[in-house]
């Protein structure tokens, strides 16, 4: 009689080649994720990262300038301080202020574009890009307006800031109150993800 030899069955544990084709759950998780965004390289992320830093704190410095040179002209009834004053906040508008912070909010943008931080996905961050548009709009439009006309004031014959005086004082004062506002949620990042991030992420 001829016995027929069965051949025995090896078991298949987890990791070996005979269930290398069934997908794990780790993978089948990783199948379903959005592909990563592009990145900044390092060096690109830090030289972004310092043109923001140096521009930022021009802007905060100048903030702090115009603030006191506000409050000079306000304070006195000199006609040359009050004409060294305005005609120097006036300068420091036209050559430095705008720029710097224009050069904040781009640089700002390019680092939430091209870092995890993202534009949207943290509250933190969308918070400080609403306050940094909303401030750079006024600096160029309206600051730059009473610039000109306390500039054009202390030129005339009897020099006087006009009523531009009360919002050169209370321009910086927004600012800095905003950029201080701002540096805290830079180094405390609070409140975490917005929502919708959370579930995109969770997808």
């Amino acid at each position: 009689m001829t016995t027929t030899q069965r051949t025995p069955i090896t078991p298949v544990t987890p990791g070996t080649a005979a269930n290398s084709a069934v997908p794990t759950a780790r993978e089948r998780a990783g199948r379903t994720r959005a592909p990563a965004r592009a990145r900044f390289t390092p060096r690109t992320r830090k030289a972004i990262l310092l043109l923001h830093v140096i521009s930022s704190m021009t802007w905060l410095g100048l903030d702090v300038g115009l603030l006191a040179l506000s409050i000079t002209g306000s304070l006195s009834d000199d006609p040359v301080t009050l004409r060294a004053a305005y005609l120097s906040m006036n300068m420091l508008g036209d050559t430095v202020l705008i720029p710097a912070s224009l050069l904040a909010l781009v640089t700002g943008v390019l680092l939430g574009v091209g870092t995890k931080w993202g534009l949207v996905r943290y509250t933190w961050v969308l918070t400080k890009l609403v306050l940094t548009v909303v401030t750079a709009a006024l600096t160029v439009v309206a600051l730059r307006a009473s610039l000109n006309e306390a500039a054009a004031g202390v030129l005339a014959a009897r020099p006087s800031a006009g009523d531009a005086a009360d919002g050169l004082l209370f321009a910086p004062v927004v600012s800095l109150t905003c950029y201080t506002f701002m540096t805290v949620l830079s180094i405390y990042k609070p409140w975490g993800r917005i929502r919708r991030g959370r579930r995109a992420a969770g997808a």
